[in-house]
């Protein structure tokens, strides 16, 4: 089973001997090979289903924020510019991935050229790593609004909100890129066949007949400075939210004020539960037929990207407003 983008970049820390190379040599493989999901072939039109539906919805209802704001003058504000932030990063992800995975449960497609594999890597990992930071940016933007309200049109301006996601962007971009550098470099003399629906990091360097330890250390260092501190980040950010609203004098006071943050405390569960929950079976579920494994880690790609619409959809009464302008037909 292949790691899933946030926790797993260590995979397995592995030494091959010189005795691996007595194979056939991939040195310069020209494609890989994804098997989709193993053993599960004979009901891939039926699995094709879900993951199309699921496909869809987030295609639509990320596409559907994105309108919404850029029509609504009203939603020009930092939390709904870093939520078109999200929305464009989801769009990405989940279309790094699907696409290739239909591809192979209609068409049995499953080449895919070497460049091509690392660069899906690449936006997997980085793109997966943005989502982390606008959660961050996103806990950034409640702190500031609920600790510092008269603040806040002062302190997140247009241009501090681009500077942020332009942050955003260059730390994931720059600390990604070493995955598909080192991963060239390798060569690849098992086999050029992935026993998985995309190509993940792991994936791909155990095919590699060398040692990989640097990778393995790499994405170690990656987890704990990218992840690591953005959780870090978000807990300290909800830790002076918290005490902010225990300090209001009435419970619904509390209660308004707490409920502004519903949204993006179901965002932030909805990206790392399923990861979490992912990297628990990766480690411990040896037992799991890979087939499972792989279909989960696939199912775990698509949920942020079909979730955070739907959690901002609902729980934005803004949003939630002008969607229902848009199929209802206006009296004139």
């Amino acid at each position: 089973m292949q790691e899933t983008p946030l926790c797993l970049r260590v995979g397995h820390v592995l030494h091959y001997t010189m005795s691996d190379t007595n194979t056939t040599d991939f040195s310069n493989p020209s494609t890989f090979i994804l098997l989709g999901i193993p053993g599960l072939e004979a009901a891939y039109i039926w699995i094709s289903i879900p993951f199309c539906a699921m496909y869809a919805i987030a295609m639509l209802g990320n596409f559907t924020i994105l309108f919404i704001v850029k029509r609504e003058p009203s939603l020009h504000e930092p939390m709904y510019y870093f939520l078109c932030m999200l929305a464009v990063t989801d769009l990405v992800m989940s279309t790094s991935t699907v696409p290739k995975l239909l591809s192979i449960f209609w068409f049995n497609s499953r080449e895919i050229s070497f460049t091509g594999c690392l660069t899906q890597m690449y936006f997997v990992l980085s793109f997966s790593d943005m989502e982390s930071g606008i959660l961050v940016a996103m806990a950034f933007d409640r702190y500031v609004a609920i600790c510092h309200p008269l603040r806040h049109s002062t302190i997140l301006t247009t241009s501090v909100v681009a500077k942020i996601g332009l942050a955003v962007v260059l730390r994931s971009g720059i600390l990604t890129l070493p995955y598909p550098i080192l991963a060239r470099r390798w060569p690849y003399c098992r086999t050029n066949i992935i026993p998985d629906s995309y190509c993940g990091h792991t994936s791909v360097v155990n095919l590699a007949c060398a040692d990989i330890r640097i990778s393995s250390y790499y994405g170690l260092f990656e987890l704990f400075s990218v992840i690591g501190m953005d959780v870090f980040f978000i807990t300290v950010s909800y830790t002076q939210i918290l005490r902010a609203i225990f300090r209001l004098p009435t419970k619904d006071a509390r209660l308004k004020t707490f409920g502004t943050c519903i949204s993006h405390l179901c965002a932030i569960l909805a990206l790392y539960v399923p990861d979490f929950f992912s990297s628990l079976m990766y480690r411990f579920g040896h037992n799991v037929p890979l087939h499972l494994q792989v279909l989960i880690d696939s199912v775990y790609l698509l949920v942020p990207p079909v979730l955070h619409p739907i959690i901002y959809g609902v729980r934005t009464k803004q949003i939630r407003g002008r969607l229902l302008q848009l199929f209802t037909l206006k009296e004139t």
